[in-house]
Formats: C-alpha cells, structure tokens, sequence
C-alpha cells in the first residue's frame, strides 16, 4: 500500500442541485469522476444514500480499492462547523440543520473524513492549481446563483474559530438594500449575485421598460435569467447593460471592503456570473480603484477562476492532504 502522503482521496462537492465524487492524486490530478443530481426535496436520508452510490461509483472508476484511499473530503454549501464535522445549516438543502455528515459518512464508508465549506474548499483549490498559484493571500468568491467565498493567508486556508469563515456573500453593502435570504438587509448576494440579476430584470421588465431580454427568454418573464440578461447586455441592451453594471458596482464595493481589510495579492472571481468576464470585472476594478486605500488597490488583481466546477473537488482534496500531514 503507498504512504499516506502518496495516496489519493476520495472528494465529495455536495450541492443543491447535484453531487460530484472523485478520486484526486496529491498533485491535484482527477483520477476519476461521477456526478449525479441531488435530488434535495427527497429528503435527507435520500440524499446521504445519493452521494454515497455517487461517491462509490467514483471510486470502483478509479480502480483504486477503497482501502487504498487516504481519507474522503466533502465540501458543501452553508454554514459548516469544520472542527466538528456538522452542517449546521444549508439554504440548498432544505431540512439540513446540525447534520453531522462527517462522521455519518466516515462510518459508512470506513475511512478518515473531513468536511468544509464548498467556496473555502474552491479557494483552496484555485490557491493550489488554479488561478491563484503561488500568491500567498486571496479571496475567492465564488459568484453564481448565491455568492460564496474561502479566503487564503500566508498560503493557509482561513478558517476562523468555528471553522465557518469566508461568508462573504453576506457583507451588507447597502444597509437600505433589498431582504436577503439570510435574514439581512443589503447583503451583496441580495444585490450582486445571478439571482438578483434576474431578479431585478423582471421587476423593471414588469414596470414596462423594454428590452430584448424578453425576445431571448422565449416571450415568458419566468424565462428570464442571469444569463438571458448577460447575453441582451452583450447585443448591447440597454437595459441589460444597465442592470449588469449595477450588480458590478455593488461587487466593486464588496471587493473594495475586502481589499482595504486583507491586502490581498487577488481576488479570484469564480461561479456562472464570472462568465461575463471583463463585461462585469471590468466595471467592479474601477470601484475598487475608487473605493479601497490606494495602495492596496495598487497591489491586487481581480481575475477569473481557472478551474472551473473542479475547484471545488480538488480545492477539498487539498484540504484533506493537509489534514492528514498535520
């Protein structure tokens, strides 16, 4: 059998919508791969028996056996207490409170496991393998249907004393802002993110401003998406392109707190609305060229991710790599 050090492991991305498994090498190479949906509204239990099969399938690809693994790493959206192994919330997946999948999963399948946000887990990864290879301080944000995030110090994952830092989607950026899911108010996922996009789409669409938005999204309002409004702003809609610069300010505002509080070599921007590329980073630097003290500002560059829905997978592999030397 190989050294621990030497041995792959087992990575799990728990989403809302689907779980991917896969066996990744200490350098970061996917061995093997497998996906399956979610299915969240079936229930906990169901779920759990879900990325189970996914993640056994993952492993017989591999032809590893499973005894041959180092550990099993999951990351997954919410509020993780890492030290304890526990979710004690997640908005994708509904009923999930307190669960402590760790060690659910641990006695399951029979080996050491480990379980972290999945925007730490993704930061960890563009800080290995990604955009974000050898700077020792970023953020990472990933920006998609909510906004999440995993902040690196001195080449470390910052945890916090609870394990459940990096939430960065709920700074408020605007204490008059809209109601965020959270509970807030002005949260910059409430006012930045795929969904307030959309969202604010539909509002002005249903006050009669004219777009072609509309055209795109076949005729129907509930058709209307981050990405039907990022295309109409790239046709050079008006009111698309109204919108996506708003949500780029207030990104540019929520990058400026965070430069001015980390000093980071840079801010690696990932999730479906990075999609948009300079149309939305673009705009967000210049606020930060306005809004963050001079000299940070000068320091940091904002950048799209570069590895795609994979960080996630081997930004938590990683973890368990270092997990396991420590």
């Amino acid at each position: 059998m190989l050294k621990t050090n030497k041995r792959p492991v087992l990575a799990v991305d728990l989403g809302g919508t689907k779980i991917i498994a896969a066996v990744v090498s200490p350098d970061g190479k996917i061995v093997s791969r497998k996906y399956c949906l979610t299915l969240a509204d079936n229930g906990l239990k169901a779920v759990i028996e879900r990325l189970l099969v996914v993640a056994n399938d993952a492993v017989v690809q591999s032809k590893i056996d499973i005894v041959g693994l180092a550990g099993v790493g999951i990351a997954a959206a919410g509020i993780i207490n890492a030290k304890r192994g526990v979710i004690t919330y997640s908005p994708n997946l509904p009923g999930w409170r307190n669960v402590a999948l760790r060690d659910i999963v641990s006695e399951k399948l029979g080996l050491d496991t480990y379980l972290i946000n999945d925007a730490s887990a993704a930061a960890l990864g563009e800080h290995r393998f990604g955009a974000g290879k050898g700077m020792d301080n970023l953020i990472y944000l990933t920006v998609s249907t909510g906004i999440g995030g995993g902040i690196i110090i001195d080449g470390k994952l910052y945890s916090g004393s609870d394990g459940c830092a990096g939430e960065i989607g709920h700074m408020t950026v605007d204490v008059n802002g809209p109601r965020c899911s959270c509970g807030n108010s002005g949260c910059l996922e409430v006012l930045a993110s795929g969904t307030a996009v959309a969202r604010e789409a539909v509002i002005r669409l249903n006050q009669g401003e004219t777009s072609s938005i509309i055209e795109l999204a076949e005729g129907k309002i509930e058709n209307v998406t981050a990405e039907t409004v990022a295309l109409a702003a790239r046709q050079g809609d008006k009111l698309a392109c109204d919108i996506v610069a708003g949500a780029a300010n207030y990104l540019g505002i929520g990058f400026a707190n965070l430069v001015n509080v980390f000093n980071p070599d840079l801010i690696v921007v990932g999730g479906g609305m990075s999609k948009m590329g300079n149309m939305l980073l673009s705009p967000a630097r210049k606020v930060v060229k306005q809004r963050a003290f001079k000299l940070p500002a000068g320091t940091v560059r904002i950048v799209r991710a570069g590895l795609g829905s994979n960080a996630g997978i081997v930004g938590v592999a990683a973890y368990v790599f270092d997990q396991r030397r420590a």
